[in-house]
């Protein structure tokens, strides 16, 4: 199993609405994300900056490059990106942290 861990900007302002959106999570989607081999799966806020972290295990990393293929994926970017800073195409902005330290 891998780790995966990226980071994200939400929008000033929006902290409940990101909340209640991920809360309310299709489950289209929940199905999608676990037919992908994604287990474990979380989104911290710092609120001091308002970057999203999120952190996930995944079976088979290279496996993640498949979901924006999937017409619920995309759905579910255009759904969020008035919450979140989006790429043209509605994707959210990512950055991939990289592990430095880690304690099983």
């Amino acid at each position: 199993m891998h780790r995966v861990a990226f980071k994200m900007q939400l929008f000033q302002g929006f902290e409940a609405e990101y909340k209640k959106r991920h809360d309310e999570l299709w489950p289209e989607l929940h199905a999608l994300l676990k037919a992908t081999g994604i287990s474990e799966y979380s989104i911290f806020l710092d609120e001091t900056t308002n970057s999203l972290f999120g952190v996930l295990k995944a079976e088979d990393p290279k496996a993640l490059d498949d979901l924006p293929s999937h017409a619920v994926m995309q759905k579910w970017w255009t759904y969020m990106s008035d919450l979140v800073v989006s790429n043209p195409n509605k994707s959210t902005q990512t950055v991939p942290l990289k592990e430095l330290f880690y304690m099983p």
